[in-house]
């Protein structure tokens, strides 16, 4: 009997775990193992290790396949990669990075850097041919309007996978950014302004560094005395 030895991890960021139930099945050019489940919780940026039982030697894992399944409440899970161990000590690395979510079965490819012209065995070919045309569906444009450049096909973002969005830390980030500037040029004396530019110098200056300190620096407490 061959044993192979599977570490699963999760991603380190905001709400990246999940309590919904995950299996996992090493999948070679010609067979399959048996769906084996990972027990227990998975936290964000920890790992988990399994043992997988298989008849005889699978030979090369080509692919893996991720299920999720949940009983009552959806919880979403960020998968960071799966590693792989075979019998003989032959390492596999199978990087996902991507949101599960609902019931999904994901496979992931082996993330050995390879040309597309080098995938002789078919079952990669097939799994290419797929994933193209999954990309091809969720990314397609539609015109907002006449002379104005192509937007996304959605009407809004919440119809968006999790995968096409920003991460919550990074949306944080964004927004965080944005009301800093908005404040500095407020600040700075751009925004509410009840009169006109009088010169294009005016202008610049709001835009340049005041007294050595960046527009919005008034913000700033002062460093102590020594």
């Amino acid at each position: 009997m061959a044993v192979y030895k599977v570490r699963v991890a999760t991603g380190d960021i905001t709400a990246s775990g999940t309590k919904n139930s995950i299996s996992i099945t090493l999948v070679d050019s010609c067979s399959e193992s048996r769906r084996m489940s990972v027990n227990s919780w998975f936290l964000p940026g920890k790992e988990k290790d399994l043992t997988v039982h298989c008849e005889q030697d699978l030979g090369p894992i080509v692919l893996i396949c991720l299920h999720k399944w949940r009983l009552f409440l959806e919880d979403a899970w960020f998968c960071k990669d799966v590693c792989v161990t075979a019998p003989y000590g032959t390492l596999y690395c199978f990087p996902c990075y991507q949101w599960l979510e609902g019931v999904t079965v994901v496979e992931v490819r082996e993330g050995s850097a390879k040309q597309l012209v080098n995938n002789e065995l078919e079952i990669l070919k097939e799994h290419r041919r797929l994933e193209l045309k999954a990309w091809q569906e969720a990314y397609q444009w539609k015109s907002f309007a006449e002379g104005w450049p192509c937007c996304l096909n959605v009407g809004s973002i919440h119809e968006l996978d999790s995968n096409m969005k920003f991460s919550c830390m990074r949306t944080t980030n964004f927004n965080g950014t944005l009301i800093f500037h908005r404040a500095s040029m407020l600040l700075g004396g751009f925004l509410l302004r009840p009169t006109s530019w009088e010169s294009l110098h005016e202008m610049r200056s709001i835009f340049s560094q005041t007294q050595g300190r960046e527009i919005g620096a008034s913000c700033v407490l002062p460093p102590p005395p020594p």
